[in-house]
Protein backbone atom coordinates (compact mmCIF):
# COMPACT_ATOMS: atom_id res chain seq x y z
CA UNK A 1 0.00 0.00 0.00
CA UNK A 2 1.16 3.33 -1.03
CA UNK A 3 2.09 6.05 1.72
CA UNK A 4 -0.89 8.00 -0.19
CA UNK A 5 -3.39 5.98 0.77
CA UNK A 6 -1.93 5.13 4.30
CA UNK A 7 -1.42 8.80 5.15
CA UNK A 8 -5.16 9.89 4.20
CA UNK A 9 -6.81 6.76 5.63
CA UNK A 10 -5.25 7.65 8.54
CA UNK A 11 -6.86 11.04 8.32
CA UNK A 12 -9.92 9.62 7.21
CA UNK A 13 -10.07 7.21 10.16
CA UNK A 14 -9.02 10.04 12.76
CA UNK A 15 -11.48 12.19 12.09
CA UNK A 16 -14.82 9.60 11.73
CA UNK A 17 -13.54 7.90 15.06
CA UNK A 18 -13.42 11.70 16.82
CA UNK A 19 -16.36 12.50 15.22
CA UNK A 20 -18.23 9.40 16.24
CA UNK A 21 -16.81 10.38 19.59
CA UNK A 22 -18.41 13.41 20.30
CA UNK A 23 -22.07 12.60 18.50
CA UNK A 24 -22.19 10.21 20.88
CA UNK A 25 -22.00 12.78 23.12
CA UNK A 26 -24.75 15.08 21.77
CA UNK A 27 -26.71 11.89 21.43
CA UNK A 28 -26.51 11.95 25.57
CA UNK A 29 -26.43 15.47 25.99
CA UNK A 30 -28.69 17.08 22.97
CA UNK A 31 -28.44 20.53 24.39
CA UNK A 32 -24.49 19.91 23.73
CA UNK A 33 -24.51 21.85 20.48
CA UNK A 34 -20.00 21.81 20.27
CA UNK A 35 -20.35 18.57 20.59
CA UNK A 36 -22.14 17.96 17.17
CA UNK A 37 -20.52 21.19 15.52
CA UNK A 38 -17.31 19.05 15.78
CA UNK A 39 -18.32 16.00 14.81
CA UNK A 40 -19.79 17.50 11.51
CA UNK A 41 -16.38 19.59 11.21
CA UNK A 42 -14.15 16.09 11.69
CA UNK A 43 -16.70 14.42 8.86
CA UNK A 44 -16.46 17.39 6.38
CA UNK A 45 -12.43 17.31 7.09
CA UNK A 46 -12.72 13.05 6.31
CA UNK A 47 -14.98 14.18 3.31
CA UNK A 48 -12.69 16.64 2.16
CA UNK A 49 -9.32 13.91 2.42
CA UNK A 50 -11.76 11.51 1.05
CA UNK A 51 -12.26 13.57 -2.26
CA UNK A 52 -8.40 14.52 -2.30
CA UNK A 53 -7.63 11.19 -2.42
CA UNK A 54 -9.99 10.85 -5.63
CA UNK A 55 -8.02 13.98 -7.42
CA UNK A 56 -4.90 12.38 -7.01
CA UNK A 57 -6.23 8.85 -8.34
CA UNK A 58 -8.14 10.74 -11.06
CA UNK A 59 -7.04 8.64 -14.77
CA UNK A 60 -9.48 11.11 -17.41
CA UNK A 61 -9.72 15.45 -17.03
CA UNK A 62 -13.70 14.95 -16.58
CA UNK A 63 -12.86 12.37 -12.96
CA UNK A 64 -10.75 15.07 -12.03
CA UNK A 65 -13.21 17.55 -12.94
CA UNK A 66 -16.15 15.76 -11.03
CA UNK A 67 -14.40 15.08 -7.69
CA UNK A 68 -13.51 18.52 -7.73
CA UNK A 69 -16.95 19.47 -8.22
CA UNK A 70 -17.78 17.42 -4.91
CA UNK A 71 -15.66 18.48 -2.93
CA UNK A 72 -17.17 21.76 -2.48
CA UNK A 73 -19.65 20.26 -0.84
CA UNK A 74 -17.54 19.62 2.51
CA UNK A 75 -15.59 22.42 2.26
CA UNK A 76 -19.36 23.88 2.52
CA UNK A 77 -20.31 22.05 5.22
CA UNK A 78 -16.90 22.84 7.00
CA UNK A 79 -16.90 25.87 6.61
CA UNK A 80 -20.51 26.25 8.41
CA UNK A 81 -19.87 24.30 11.23
CA UNK A 82 -16.92 26.24 11.95
CA UNK A 83 -18.37 29.58 12.23
CA UNK A 84 -21.23 27.61 14.45
CA UNK A 85 -18.37 26.42 17.11
CA UNK A 86 -17.20 29.50 17.21
CA UNK A 87 -20.07 31.08 18.14
CA UNK A 88 -21.33 28.33 21.02
CA UNK A 89 -17.68 27.00 22.11
CA UNK A 90 -16.01 30.18 22.45
CA UNK A 91 -19.19 32.48 23.21
CA UNK A 92 -17.71 35.29 20.52
CA UNK A 93 -18.07 36.45 17.55
CA UNK A 94 -19.78 39.25 15.16
CA UNK A 95 -23.22 38.03 14.10
CA UNK A 96 -23.34 39.98 10.82
CA UNK A 97 -19.54 38.85 10.05
CA UNK A 98 -20.57 35.14 11.18
CA UNK A 99 -23.72 35.81 8.78
CA UNK A 100 -21.50 36.75 5.52
CA UNK A 101 -19.39 34.01 5.84
CA UNK A 102 -21.87 31.09 5.44
CA UNK A 103 -23.48 33.42 3.00
CA UNK A 104 -20.47 33.58 0.54
CA UNK A 105 -20.03 30.11 0.70
CA UNK A 106 -23.35 29.05 0.10
CA UNK A 107 -23.03 31.38 -3.09
CA UNK A 108 -19.50 29.70 -3.93
CA UNK A 109 -21.19 25.95 -3.72
CA UNK A 110 -24.26 27.10 -5.94
CA UNK A 111 -21.90 28.61 -8.35
CA UNK A 112 -19.85 25.45 -7.88
CA UNK A 113 -22.84 23.26 -9.52
CA UNK A 114 -23.34 26.35 -12.42
CA UNK A 115 -20.15 26.01 -13.65
CA UNK A 116 -18.82 23.00 -15.86
CA UNK A 117 -16.65 21.38 -14.83
CA UNK A 118 -16.79 23.23 -11.43
CA UNK A 119 -16.03 26.53 -9.67
CA UNK A 120 -12.28 26.53 -10.46
CA UNK A 121 -12.17 25.40 -13.63
CA UNK A 122 -13.52 26.94 -17.04
CA UNK A 123 -11.97 23.52 -18.55
CA UNK A 124 -9.64 20.91 -17.81
CA UNK A 125 -7.62 20.19 -20.70
CA UNK A 126 -5.10 17.24 -19.00
CA UNK A 127 -3.86 16.03 -16.42
CA UNK A 128 -0.43 15.88 -15.36
CA UNK A 129 1.67 13.71 -13.42
CA UNK A 130 4.09 14.74 -10.80
CA UNK A 131 5.94 12.80 -7.76
CA UNK A 132 4.55 13.01 -4.39
CA UNK A 133 5.46 10.80 -1.25
CA UNK A 134 7.41 8.70 -3.44
CA UNK A 135 4.27 7.82 -6.29
CA UNK A 136 2.97 9.44 -9.10
CA UNK A 137 -0.35 11.71 -8.50
CA UNK A 138 -2.70 13.58 -10.68
CA UNK A 139 -3.06 16.94 -10.58
CA UNK A 140 -4.85 19.14 -13.55
CA UNK A 141 -3.76 21.46 -16.53
CA UNK A 142 -6.03 24.22 -17.51
CA UNK A 143 -7.82 27.17 -17.58
CA UNK A 144 -8.89 28.47 -14.00
CA UNK A 145 -12.04 30.13 -13.65
CA UNK A 146 -11.87 33.72 -11.42
CA UNK A 147 -14.85 32.95 -10.66
CA UNK A 148 -13.35 30.44 -7.71
CA UNK A 149 -12.52 33.80 -5.65
CA UNK A 150 -15.53 33.36 -4.14
CA UNK A 151 -15.10 30.57 -2.36
CA UNK A 152 -11.49 31.57 -1.70
CA UNK A 153 -12.72 35.13 -0.26
CA UNK A 154 -15.38 32.65 1.93
CA UNK A 155 -11.95 30.97 4.02
CA UNK A 156 -10.51 34.84 4.34
CA UNK A 157 -13.31 35.83 6.02
CA UNK A 158 -13.67 32.87 8.40
CA UNK A 159 -10.05 33.67 9.38
CA UNK A 160 -11.68 37.40 9.97
CA UNK A 161 -14.64 36.44 11.44
CA UNK A 162 -12.22 33.95 13.98
CA UNK A 163 -10.12 36.93 14.35
CA UNK A 164 -12.27 38.74 16.26
CA UNK A 165 -13.86 36.28 18.10
CA UNK A 166 -10.47 35.54 19.75
CA UNK A 167 -9.81 38.97 20.66
CA UNK A 168 -13.34 38.69 22.33
CA UNK A 169 -12.24 35.53 24.30
CA UNK A 170 -8.55 37.33 24.89
CA UNK A 171 -9.92 40.32 26.77
CA UNK A 172 -12.24 37.79 28.37
CA UNK A 173 -9.29 36.14 30.04
CA UNK A 174 -9.41 32.69 28.42
CA UNK A 175 -5.86 33.64 26.71
CA UNK A 176 -5.14 29.67 26.86
CA UNK A 177 -8.53 29.23 24.71
CA UNK A 178 -8.03 32.05 22.89
CA UNK A 179 -5.00 31.23 21.06
CA UNK A 180 -5.43 27.07 21.01
CA UNK A 181 -9.12 27.34 19.54
CA UNK A 182 -9.09 30.72 17.85
CA UNK A 183 -5.39 30.59 16.70
CA UNK A 184 -5.21 27.04 15.29
CA UNK A 185 -8.55 28.21 13.40
CA UNK A 186 -6.49 31.18 12.03
CA UNK A 187 -3.46 29.76 10.54
CA UNK A 188 -4.49 26.42 9.20
CA UNK A 189 -7.67 28.16 7.26
CA UNK A 190 -4.50 30.70 6.04
CA UNK A 191 -2.02 28.04 5.45
CA UNK A 192 -4.59 26.00 3.50
CA UNK A 193 -6.27 29.02 1.44
CA UNK A 194 -2.62 29.43 0.48
CA UNK A 195 -1.81 25.83 -1.01
CA UNK A 196 -5.36 26.63 -2.47
CA UNK A 197 -4.45 29.97 -4.11
CA UNK A 198 -1.19 28.14 -5.16
CA UNK A 199 -2.45 24.86 -6.61
CA UNK A 200 -5.97 26.25 -8.54
CA UNK A 201 -4.23 29.28 -10.14
CA UNK A 202 -1.50 26.77 -11.54
CA UNK A 203 1.59 28.63 -9.75
CA UNK A 204 2.81 25.00 -8.13
CA UNK A 205 1.90 21.60 -9.78
CA UNK A 206 1.12 19.97 -6.82
CA UNK A 207 -1.62 17.72 -5.31
CA UNK A 208 -4.87 19.44 -3.25
CA UNK A 209 -3.86 18.76 0.40
CA UNK A 210 -5.80 20.92 2.89
CA UNK A 211 -7.27 17.91 4.47
CA UNK A 212 -3.82 18.44 6.32
CA UNK A 213 -4.29 21.62 7.04
CA UNK A 214 -7.60 21.00 8.81
CA UNK A 215 -6.32 17.98 10.78
CA UNK A 216 -4.45 20.41 12.55
CA UNK A 217 -7.51 22.38 13.21
CA UNK A 218 -9.18 19.27 14.04
CA UNK A 219 -6.44 18.18 16.45
CA UNK A 220 -6.42 21.68 18.36
CA UNK A 221 -10.68 21.56 18.86
CA UNK A 222 -10.11 17.82 20.06
CA UNK A 223 -7.70 18.90 22.32
CA UNK A 224 -9.15 21.80 23.70
CA UNK A 225 -12.39 19.62 23.83
CA UNK A 226 -10.68 17.39 25.70
CA UNK A 227 -9.67 19.66 28.49
CA UNK A 228 -13.19 20.70 28.91
CA UNK A 229 -13.87 17.20 29.31
CA UNK A 230 -11.06 16.50 31.33
CA UNK A 231 -12.68 19.32 33.64
CA UNK A 232 -15.88 17.99 33.34
CA UNK A 233 -14.46 15.08 34.89
CA UNK A 234 -12.71 16.68 37.88
CA UNK A 235 -16.00 18.88 38.58
CA UNK A 236 -18.15 15.39 38.00
CA UNK A 237 -15.64 13.80 41.04
CA UNK A 238 -15.76 16.79 43.20
CA UNK A 239 -19.36 16.42 42.78
CA UNK A 240 -19.16 13.18 43.75
CA UNK A 241 -17.57 13.68 46.72
CA UNK A 242 -19.28 16.57 47.67
CA UNK A 243 -22.98 15.03 47.64
CA UNK A 244 -21.23 12.62 49.75
CA UNK A 245 -20.41 14.85 52.67
CA UNK A 246 -23.64 16.75 51.81
CA UNK A 247 -25.26 12.99 52.06
CA UNK A 248 -23.29 12.41 55.26
CA UNK A 249 -24.49 15.90 56.82
CA UNK A 250 -27.95 15.19 55.62
CA UNK A 251 -28.19 11.72 57.32
CA UNK A 252 -26.47 13.04 60.32
CA UNK A 253 -28.84 15.61 60.61
CA UNK A 254 -31.96 13.56 59.78
CA UNK A 255 -32.49 15.49 56.78
CA UNK A 256 -33.78 13.75 53.13
CA UNK A 257 -32.95 15.27 50.07
CA UNK A 258 -34.76 15.13 46.83
CA UNK A 259 -35.29 16.86 43.35
CA UNK A 260 -38.49 16.59 41.08
CA UNK A 261 -37.97 16.59 37.40
CA UNK A 262 -40.06 18.76 35.91
CA UNK A 263 -39.92 17.12 32.26
CA UNK A 264 -40.02 13.46 33.52
CA UNK A 265 -41.90 14.20 36.47
CA UNK A 266 -39.72 11.87 38.22
CA UNK A 267 -38.31 12.37 41.59
CA UNK A 268 -34.78 12.02 42.91
CA UNK A 269 -34.01 11.50 46.10
CA UNK A 270 -31.35 10.10 48.49
CA UNK A 271 -31.23 7.08 50.44
CA UNK A 272 -32.32 8.35 53.57
CA UNK A 273 -35.08 10.16 51.84
CA UNK A 274 -36.15 7.34 50.49
CA UNK A 275 -36.32 5.70 54.01
CA UNK A 276 -38.20 8.42 55.31
CA UNK A 277 -40.71 8.44 52.98
CA UNK A 278 -40.64 4.79 53.04
CA UNK A 279 -40.06 3.80 48.89
CA UNK A 280 -37.37 1.27 48.34
CA UNK A 281 -33.93 1.82 47.66
CA UNK A 282 -34.57 1.09 43.53
CA UNK A 283 -37.98 1.84 42.31
CA UNK A 284 -38.55 4.96 40.41
CA UNK A 285 -40.71 7.34 42.17
CA UNK A 286 -43.23 9.41 40.02
CA UNK A 287 -44.75 12.50 41.32
CA UNK A 288 -48.17 10.47 41.55
CA UNK A 289 -46.68 8.03 43.64
CA UNK A 290 -45.25 10.20 46.00
CA UNK A 291 -48.88 12.04 46.03
CA UNK A 292 -50.16 8.25 46.91
CA UNK A 293 -48.20 8.73 50.20
CA UNK A 294 -49.61 11.82 51.34
CA UNK A 295 -52.37 12.04 53.96
CA UNK A 296 -55.60 11.90 52.30
CA UNK A 297 -56.71 15.48 54.34
CA UNK A 298 -53.68 16.86 53.13
CA UNK A 299 -53.32 15.95 49.42
CA UNK A 300 -55.80 18.92 48.12
CA UNK A 301 -53.50 21.42 49.40
CA UNK A 302 -50.11 19.70 48.83
CA UNK A 303 -51.13 19.61 45.18
CA UNK A 304 -52.48 23.60 45.07
CA UNK A 305 -49.01 24.69 46.94
CA UNK A 306 -46.67 22.90 44.38
CA UNK A 307 -48.83 24.23 41.98
CA UNK A 308 -48.33 28.51 42.95
CA UNK A 309 -44.26 27.12 42.97
CA UNK A 310 -44.54 26.47 39.43
CA UNK A 311 -46.92 29.39 38.44
CA UNK A 312 -44.63 31.86 40.82
CA UNK A 313 -41.71 30.72 41.23
CA UNK A 314 -42.25 31.06 44.94
CA UNK A 315 -40.36 28.55 47.61
CA UNK A 316 -42.57 25.93 49.19
CA UNK A 317 -42.19 25.93 52.90
CA UNK A 318 -45.05 23.58 54.46
CA UNK A 319 -45.79 21.15 57.16
CA UNK A 320 -47.75 17.57 56.05
CA UNK A 321 -47.83 14.01 56.75
CA UNK A 322 -47.25 10.93 54.94
CA UNK A 323 -49.04 7.54 55.72
CA UNK A 324 -46.15 4.77 56.40
CA UNK A 325 -47.71 1.33 54.49
CA UNK A 326 -48.18 -0.10 58.27
CA UNK A 327 -51.16 2.65 58.38
CA UNK A 328 -49.34 5.22 60.82
CA UNK A 329 -48.25 8.33 59.53
CA UNK A 330 -45.52 11.19 60.09
CA UNK A 331 -44.54 14.64 59.77
CA UNK A 332 -42.47 16.74 57.78
CA UNK A 333 -41.26 20.03 57.51
CA UNK A 334 -40.27 20.66 53.58
CA UNK A 335 -37.96 23.73 52.10
CA UNK A 336 -38.15 23.13 48.23
CA UNK A 337 -37.07 25.95 45.44
CA UNK A 338 -37.89 26.24 42.01
CA UNK A 339 -35.53 25.96 39.90
CA UNK A 340 -35.99 27.42 36.29
CA UNK A 341 -34.42 26.71 32.27
CA UNK A 342 -32.38 29.87 30.36
CA UNK A 343 -35.56 30.51 28.85
CA UNK A 344 -37.16 30.95 32.16
CA UNK A 345 -39.79 28.08 32.34
CA UNK A 346 -39.58 25.74 35.64
CA UNK A 347 -37.16 22.95 34.83
CA UNK A 348 -36.88 21.10 38.70
CA UNK A 349 -37.69 21.68 42.22
CA UNK A 350 -35.02 20.76 44.84
CA UNK A 351 -35.63 20.39 48.13
CA UNK A 352 -35.10 18.90 51.64
CA UNK A 353 -37.52 17.58 54.13
CA UNK A 354 -37.03 16.82 57.69
CA UNK A 355 -39.15 14.23 59.95
CA UNK A 356 -40.61 16.22 62.46
CA UNK A 357 -42.62 13.66 64.07
CA UNK A 358 -41.32 13.71 67.21
CA UNK A 359 -41.76 17.22 67.32
CA UNK A 360 -45.14 17.01 66.71
CA UNK A 361 -46.36 14.34 68.97
CA UNK A 362 -44.28 16.96 71.89
CA UNK A 363 -46.50 20.06 70.70
CA UNK A 364 -49.48 17.81 71.14
CA UNK A 365 -48.64 16.43 74.80
CA UNK A 366 -47.95 20.14 75.51
CA UNK A 367 -50.81 21.64 74.79
CA UNK A 368 -52.74 18.64 76.35
CA UNK A 369 -50.77 19.67 79.42
CA UNK A 370 -51.36 23.44 78.83
CA UNK A 371 -55.78 22.28 78.06
CA UNK A 372 -55.57 20.38 81.44
CA UNK A 373 -53.21 23.07 83.16
CA UNK A 374 -55.63 25.99 82.03
CA UNK A 375 -58.45 23.48 83.06
CA UNK A 376 -57.01 23.04 86.37
CA UNK A 377 -56.45 26.73 86.98
CA UNK A 378 -60.14 27.25 86.45
CA UNK A 379 -61.05 24.83 88.57
CA UNK A 380 -58.62 26.57 91.41
CA UNK A 381 -60.26 29.87 90.89
CA UNK A 382 -63.78 28.29 91.20
CA UNK A 383 -62.60 26.28 94.46
CA UNK A 384 -61.34 29.80 95.63
CA UNK A 385 -64.73 31.14 95.13
CA UNK A 386 -66.45 28.21 96.97
CA UNK A 387 -63.92 28.69 99.97
CA UNK A 388 -64.31 32.41 99.81
CA UNK A 389 -67.72 32.12 100.19
CA UNK A 390 -67.79 29.80 103.00
CA UNK A 391 -65.58 32.21 104.32
CA UNK A 392 -67.51 35.39 103.92
CA UNK A 393 -70.94 33.07 105.55
CA UNK A 394 -68.51 32.78 108.71
CA UNK A 395 -67.35 35.90 109.10
CA UNK A 396 -71.29 37.34 108.51
CA UNK A 397 -72.70 34.66 110.08
CA UNK A 398 -71.06 34.00 113.06
CA UNK A 399 -67.93 36.14 113.98
CA UNK A 400 -69.93 39.68 112.86
CA UNK A 401 -72.76 38.84 114.85
CA UNK A 402 -71.11 37.73 118.20
CA UNK A 403 -68.88 41.69 117.77
CA UNK A 404 -72.88 43.20 117.41
CA UNK A 405 -73.65 40.63 120.97
CA UNK A 406 -70.13 42.18 122.45
CA UNK A 407 -71.18 45.98 121.30
CA UNK A 408 -74.85 45.60 122.46
CA UNK A 409 -73.57 43.92 125.90
CA UNK A 410 -71.28 46.90 126.41
CA UNK A 411 -73.88 49.48 125.89
CA UNK A 412 -75.93 47.97 128.52
CA UNK A 413 -72.70 47.99 130.75
CA UNK A 414 -72.70 51.77 130.04
CA UNK A 415 -76.14 52.35 130.87
CA UNK A 416 -75.76 49.85 134.24
CA UNK A 417 -72.58 51.82 135.35
CA UNK A 418 -73.43 55.21 135.60
CA UNK A 419 -71.99 55.57 139.07
CA UNK A 420 -68.66 54.75 137.61
CA UNK A 421 -66.02 57.25 137.22
CA UNK A 422 -65.99 59.29 134.53
CA UNK A 423 -62.41 57.50 133.24
CA UNK A 424 -64.10 53.82 133.32
CA UNK A 425 -67.22 55.49 131.26
CA UNK A 426 -64.42 56.72 128.62
CA UNK A 427 -62.59 53.55 128.71
CA UNK A 428 -65.81 51.38 128.07
CA UNK A 429 -67.38 53.81 125.72
CA UNK A 430 -63.72 53.52 123.58
CA UNK A 431 -63.60 49.74 123.72
CA UNK A 432 -67.20 49.93 122.59
CA UNK A 433 -66.11 52.04 119.45
CA UNK A 434 -63.55 49.90 118.53
CA UNK A 435 -65.65 46.78 118.98
CA UNK A 436 -67.83 48.69 116.16
CA UNK A 437 -64.85 49.29 114.14
CA UNK A 438 -64.07 45.74 114.06
CA UNK A 439 -67.67 44.83 113.09
CA UNK A 440 -67.62 47.46 110.32
CA UNK A 441 -63.98 45.72 109.45
CA UNK A 442 -64.99 42.27 109.16
CA UNK A 443 -68.03 43.31 106.88
CA UNK A 444 -66.16 44.86 104.78
CA UNK A 445 -63.69 41.60 104.50
CA UNK A 446 -66.74 39.20 104.25
CA UNK A 447 -67.86 41.71 101.40
CA UNK A 448 -64.82 41.58 99.73
CA UNK A 449 -64.43 37.63 100.48
CA UNK A 450 -67.41 37.08 98.42
CA UNK A 451 -70.25 39.93 97.56
CA UNK A 452 -73.32 38.81 98.90
CA UNK A 453 -74.95 42.35 97.49
CA UNK A 454 -74.38 40.09 94.14
CA UNK A 455 -77.08 37.56 94.59
CA UNK A 456 -79.20 40.38 96.64
CA UNK A 457 -79.27 43.12 94.38
CA UNK A 458 -77.63 42.18 90.89
CA UNK A 459 -74.23 42.66 89.66
CA UNK A 460 -75.07 46.16 88.80
CA UNK A 461 -75.67 47.29 92.28
CA UNK A 462 -73.03 45.30 93.15
CA UNK A 463 -70.12 47.03 91.06
CA UNK A 464 -71.70 50.67 91.87
CA UNK A 465 -71.34 49.79 95.55
CA UNK A 466 -68.13 48.54 95.00
CA UNK A 467 -66.90 51.79 93.13
CA UNK A 468 -68.43 53.75 95.85
CA UNK A 469 -66.38 51.99 98.20
CA UNK A 470 -63.18 51.79 95.93
CA UNK A 471 -63.69 56.05 95.86
CA UNK A 472 -64.48 56.19 100.00
CA UNK A 473 -61.26 54.08 100.13
CA UNK A 474 -58.60 55.20 97.52
CA UNK A 475 -59.89 58.66 96.67
CA UNK A 476 -60.36 57.63 93.23
CA UNK A 477 -63.46 58.88 91.84
CA UNK A 478 -65.22 56.05 89.70
CA UNK A 479 -67.62 57.48 87.13
CA UNK A 480 -70.37 54.62 86.96
CA UNK A 481 -72.91 53.94 83.89
CA UNK A 482 -74.77 50.81 83.02
CA UNK A 483 -77.39 50.47 79.68
CA UNK A 484 -79.54 47.40 79.30
CA UNK A 485 -78.07 45.21 81.87
CA UNK A 486 -80.45 41.61 81.98
CA UNK A 487 -81.77 41.22 85.02
CA UNK A 488 -80.77 37.70 85.05
CA UNK A 489 -76.90 37.03 84.80
CA UNK A 490 -75.61 33.74 85.80
CA UNK A 491 -74.03 33.93 89.19
CA UNK A 492 -70.97 32.58 87.63
CA UNK A 493 -70.81 34.95 85.23
CA UNK A 494 -71.56 38.22 87.99
CA UNK A 495 -68.81 36.82 90.30
CA UNK A 496 -66.38 36.69 86.93
CA UNK A 497 -66.90 40.52 86.31
CA UNK A 498 -67.22 41.35 89.83
CA UNK A 499 -63.70 40.26 90.31
CA UNK A 500 -62.48 41.65 86.94
CA UNK A 501 -64.18 45.38 88.21
CA UNK A 502 -61.76 44.46 91.50
CA UNK A 503 -59.09 43.79 89.82
CA UNK A 504 -58.93 46.45 87.44
CA UNK A 505 -59.56 49.48 89.64
CA UNK A 506 -56.57 47.45 92.23
CA UNK A 507 -54.64 48.20 89.07
CA UNK A 508 -55.69 52.03 88.72
CA UNK A 509 -54.67 52.73 92.29
CA UNK A 510 -51.48 51.16 92.25
CA UNK A 511 -50.55 51.87 88.63
CA UNK A 512 -52.54 54.48 86.60
CA UNK A 513 -51.84 58.08 89.13
CA UNK A 514 -55.15 59.48 88.01
CA UNK A 515 -58.05 61.32 89.96
CA UNK A 516 -60.41 59.63 87.74
CA UNK A 517 -61.58 56.44 86.12
CA UNK A 518 -65.24 54.98 84.48
CA UNK A 519 -66.83 51.46 84.86
CA UNK A 520 -69.34 50.64 82.03
CA UNK A 521 -71.46 47.76 81.84
CA UNK A 522 -73.94 46.73 79.43
CA UNK A 523 -76.65 44.41 77.93
CA UNK A 524 -76.83 43.73 74.13
CA UNK A 525 -78.87 40.31 73.53
CA UNK A 526 -77.63 37.14 75.14
CA UNK A 527 -74.06 39.43 75.95
CA UNK A 528 -72.89 41.50 78.71
CA UNK A 529 -70.08 43.76 78.30
CA UNK A 530 -67.82 45.39 80.58
CA UNK A 531 -65.49 48.39 80.39
CA UNK A 532 -62.97 49.98 82.59
CA UNK A 533 -61.41 53.10 81.73
CA UNK A 534 -58.58 55.31 83.05
CA UNK A 535 -56.23 58.11 81.69
CA UNK A 536 -52.95 57.36 83.82
CA UNK A 537 -49.84 56.73 82.92
CA UNK A 538 -50.44 53.59 80.91
CA UNK A 539 -47.85 51.03 79.83
CA UNK A 540 -46.01 49.20 76.91
CA UNK A 541 -49.06 46.48 75.94
CA UNK A 542 -46.81 44.35 74.01
CA UNK A 543 -44.16 43.79 77.67
CA UNK A 544 -46.61 43.80 80.44
CA UNK A 545 -44.22 43.56 83.53
CA UNK A 546 -44.82 43.28 87.49
CA UNK A 547 -48.03 43.27 89.37
CA UNK A 548 -50.50 44.36 86.36
CA UNK A 549 -49.18 41.10 84.13
CA UNK A 550 -50.69 39.09 87.29
CA UNK A 551 -53.82 41.06 87.40
CA UNK A 552 -54.54 40.88 83.53
CA UNK A 553 -53.46 37.36 83.43
CA UNK A 554 -56.08 36.71 86.41
CA UNK A 555 -58.43 38.79 84.13
CA UNK A 556 -58.08 36.94 81.39
CA UNK A 557 -58.56 33.87 82.81
CA UNK A 558 -61.29 34.60 84.59
CA UNK A 559 -63.22 35.29 81.12
CA UNK A 560 -62.01 32.57 79.68
CA UNK A 561 -63.43 30.65 82.07
CA UNK A 562 -66.99 31.70 80.99
CA UNK A 563 -66.30 31.81 77.55
CA UNK A 564 -65.77 35.27 77.25
CA UNK A 565 -63.47 37.42 75.39
CA UNK A 566 -61.06 39.88 76.93
CA UNK A 567 -59.27 42.60 75.63
CA UNK A 568 -56.40 45.26 76.94
CA UNK A 569 -55.29 48.21 74.99
CA UNK A 570 -52.70 50.39 76.86
CA UNK A 571 -50.04 52.74 75.55
CA UNK A 572 -47.27 54.46 77.45
CA UNK A 573 -48.95 58.02 78.56
CA UNK A 574 -52.73 56.98 76.93
CA UNK A 575 -54.19 55.06 79.62
CA UNK A 576 -55.73 51.68 79.48
CA UNK A 577 -59.00 50.05 78.60
CA UNK A 578 -59.61 46.53 79.69
CA UNK A 579 -63.19 45.28 78.01
CA UNK A 580 -64.98 41.88 78.72
CA UNK A 581 -67.67 40.43 76.92
CA UNK A 582 -69.00 37.68 78.47
CA UNK A 583 -72.04 35.16 77.30
CA UNK A 584 -75.21 34.65 79.61
CA UNK A 585 -74.34 30.82 79.13
CA UNK A 586 -72.34 30.26 82.13
CA UNK A 587 -68.60 29.42 82.51
CA UNK A 588 -66.49 26.82 80.86
CA UNK A 589 -66.41 23.30 82.82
Amino acid sequence: MSWVTIIWAMIVSACLTLAAMYLLVWCKKRTAWASLLFALTAVATAAVAGCELWLMRAETAREFGVALRWAHVPYWVLVISLVGFVRIYLRAGRPWLAWAVCGVRTLSLILNFVFTPNLNYREITALRHVRFLGESVSVAEGISNPWMLVGQASFLLLAVFVVGAMLTVWRRGNRWQALVVGGSIVFFVLAATGQIVLVLWQIVHTPLTPSLFFLGIIAAMAYEMSRETLRAAQLSDDLREHQQRLDLAADSAGVGLWSWDFKTSLIWATERARLLYGFSLDEPIPFERFLSKLHPDDLDWVVQASQKCLQEGVDFRHEYRIVLPDGSFRWFKVLAKVFLEPSGKPERMTGVSLDITERKRMEEDLRDSHEALRSLAGRLLWAQEEERRRLARELHDDLAQRLAVISIDIGKLERLSATLPDRVMVWLKGIGERVVALSTDVHDISRQLHPSIIEDLGLSQAIQSECVQFTRREGIRVHYTSTDVPAAIPIDTAVCLFRVVQEGMRNIAQHAKVKEAEVRLSGAGDRVTLVILDAGVGFDGTRPVGRPALGITSMKERARLIHGEFLIESATGKGTTIKVVAPLSGRQE
